[in-house]
C-alpha cells in the first residue's frame, strides 16, 4: 500500500493544528481537493499563499471547460482550445501539489482519501468530483446515447456525427439514408439546445460544400424534451424565443416527449397527455429511427456521498451544513456538483460554473480563516451571475438581472463571457480568433474523425454492397 508520507498517518486525535502551529515533522495542515473542475480549481487557487499544504488529486491531468465542450463535439473547437494541464496552472503555487489519481473512497476514521493503493491523509478534506450522465435508471442506453462531460465523450460524438455523413454517401436506399441523417438530442436544457444548434449549422452551413452524392442540408435534428418547454431555467419568454430560433434553423423540437427506450437504430418515446404530433413530425408514431443519439437530459452526482456514507439528495449529491462541511464531518467540505445546496429564496443553487467557483472561493476563506484563528465567515450565500445559452450563429438567450439579451446581441454578450472565463489569455486570443475565422468563413478547422468502432458504431452496408451512384444520379451534379 502506497502511502504519501510514510510512515506518518492523520488519525482522528490528530486534529489540525493551533492556528499557525506547524507540525513537529515540519508538514503544515493539509488539505486535499479532490477534482481539479471549477470548483476544486477555485479552492486550490484561492488557497496560495496560505499556511497550508495544499493537494490536488484528479483522474485526468487537465482541467476542463465544460460549457465550450459541445463545441469540441461540433467540430468547432479542438480538445486543447478548452483543457489545460492542472500542474500548469498551479505550477507558480508552491504550496499545491498536483496528484494525478483516481479517487475511489475516502476513510473518515483514519482521515485518508482512498486513490487505489495509495493512501493521502488530509486535515481538510474537499470534495468537489463532479457529475456525471443520468439514464434514470436506464444505464444500457449509454452506449448509444452518449452523454457530454468529458473530451473523450466530445470526440466520440464528434465521430458520430462526421461518420453518420460519410456513411449517408455510401447508403444504399433512401431508408437508411434518412436514418443516418436524423439525430436526436435528449433534453432541452442549455446543453441540449446549444448541441441542436450547432450540429443544424453543421449539416446546414458547413458541409453542404464537402459533399457530391448526398445532401447534408436533408438531415434531420430533433430535440426532445421531456418537460412542456425548453431552457426551463429561464424565463418562459426566452424559452420560447430560443425555440422559436431553433425551428427557423430548422430544428425539429418536440416537448412533452419522454423517451422510454434508446438503442443503435433510434428511440421510443411517450407524449405527455394532451401532446399530438404535428402531421410529418420526427416523433408520430412514437419512434424516430436515427443513427446518432446525444443525451443531455440529467446528471447524477459523483458517489463521493456514499464514500463518507453522508446524507445525499435523489441526485445523489451530499446534504451540506451552512458553511459547506458535511454534517458530522467538520474536516469534510463538499462543492459544485458534488454538494446539495440550497440558494436565496430556498432554491437548490444550480450546478454551473460559477456557483462551483463561488462554493471553490468560500471553502477556501473558511479553511484559511481556521488554520490562522481568524473569524470564520458567515454561512455561504450564493449570487446568481445569470444564465446564457447560445441557439447558434448570430443567436443566444441571456439573463442576468433585470437585463434579457436575445439574437445578436445576446450572442455577443455570451461570446465575450465565455472567452472571458478561459484560462489564460494566449487561450482567449486563440478561441476568439477561430470563432471570428468560423463566422466570417463558415468552416470548421477540427473535422477529424478519430477512434474506433468501440467507440460506438454509425451502421453501414458493407462498402461491396454499397451502390454508389453518379453525382447526377443522386441529385447533386
Amino acid at each position: 500500500m502506497a502511502d504519501l508520507h510514510p510512515p506518518e498517518v492523520t488519525t482522528a486525535s490528530d486534529r489540525v493544528p493551533a492556528p499557525g502551529e506547524v507540525r513537529a515533522n515540519g508538514r503544515r495542515p493539509r488539505v486535499v481537493i479532490a477534482g481539479a473542475g471549477f470548483g476544486g480549481l477555485q479552492a486550490a487557487k484561492a488557497l496560495d499563499g496560505a499556511p497550508v499544504e495544499v493537494i490536488v488529486v484528479d483522474r485526468q491531468n487537465h482541467h476542463l471547460f465544460q460549457p465550450l465542450l459541445y463545441q469540441v463535439a461540433t467540430a468547432t473547437l479542438s480538445p486543447a482550445d478548452i483543457a489545460w494541464p492542472i500542474r500548469a496552472i498551479l505550477r507558480r503555487q508552491a504550496n499545491a501539489t498536483v496528484l494525478m489519481a483516481e479517487v475511489d473512497g475516502v476513510d473518515t476514521a483514519r482521515r485518508e482519501l482512498r486513490a487505489g493503493a495509495a493512501r493521502i491523509p488530509y486535515d481538510q478534506l474537499i470534495l468537489a468530483t463532479g457529475a456525471t450522465h443520468s439514464y434514470f435508471g436506464h444505464d444500457d442506453w449509454a452506449g448509444a446515447a452518449p452523454g457530454l462531460k468529458r473530451i473523450e465523450d466530445a470526440t466520440t460524438i464528434r465521430r458520430r456525427i462526421l461518420l453518420a455523413f460519410e456513411r449517408a454517401e455510401m447508403a444504399r436506399s433512401d431508408d437508411e439514408r434518412r436514418r443516418l441523417l436524423t439525430f436526436v438530442v435528449v433534453g432541452g436544457g442549455p446543453t441540449g439546445v446549444e448541441m441542436a444548434g450547432a450540429i443544424v449549422e453543421i449539416a446546414r452551413k458547413v458541409l453542404p460544400p464537402d459533399f457530391r452524392l448526398v445532401d447534408p442540408r436533408a438531415a434531420r435534428i430533433v430535440l426532445v424534451e421531456a418537460g412542456p418547454r425548453i431552457l426551463p431555467a429561464f424565463p418562459e419568454d426566452l424559452s420560447d424565443y430560443a425555440r422559436r430560433s431553433l425551428e427557423g434553423m430548422g430544428v425539429e423540437v418536440a416537448t412533452g416527449a419522454r423517451v422510454t427506450a434508446c438503442d443503435a437504430d433510434g428511440v421510443s418515446v411517450a407524449l405527455a397527455e394532451g401532446v399530438t404530433p404535428a402531421a410529418g413530425s420526427a416523433i408520430e408514431g412514437g419512434r424516430i429511427p436515427a443513427s446518432t443519439i446525444i443525451w443531455g437530459a440529467g446528471v447524477v452526482a459523483s458517489p463521493a456521498g456514499s464514500w463518507i456514507e453522508a446524507p445525499r439528495d435523489r441526485a445523489g449529491r451530499i446534504e451540506v451544513g451552512p458553511d459547506l462541511s458535511v454534517p458530522g464531518h467538520p474536516d469534510i467540505f463538499a462543492i459544485g456538483d458534488t454538494a446539495a445546496v440550497t440558494g436565496p429564496e430556498g432554491r437548490p443553487v444550480p450546478g454551473i460554473a460559477p456557483a462551483a467557483k463561488q462554493m471553490g472561493d468560500y471553502v477556501a476563506r473558511v479553511i484559511r480563516a481556521r488554520v490562522t484563528g481568524t473569524a470564520v465567515p458567515g454561512p455561504f450565500a450564493y449570487r446568481h451571475e445569470g444564465d446564457l445559452a447560445t441557439v447558434g450563429r448570430r443567436s443566444a438567450v441571456v439573463k442576468r438581472g433585470g437585463l434579457k439579451l436575445t439574437g445578436f446581441t445576446g450572442w455577443a454578450f455570451w461570446g465575450i463571457a465565455h472567452v472571458y472565463f478561459l484560462v489564460g489569455l494566449r487561450y482567449r486570443i486563440a478561441v476568439a480568433f477561430k470563432w471570428l475565422w468560423d463566422y466570417l468563413t463558415l468552416q470548421r478547422g477540427a473535422r477529424l474523425i478519430t477512434g474506433t468502432e468501440e467507440d460506438g458504431p454509425v451502421g453501414q452496408a458493407p462498402v461491396d454492397q454499397a451502390v454508389v451512384p453518379s453525382a447526377e444520379e443522386a441529385g447533386r451534379g
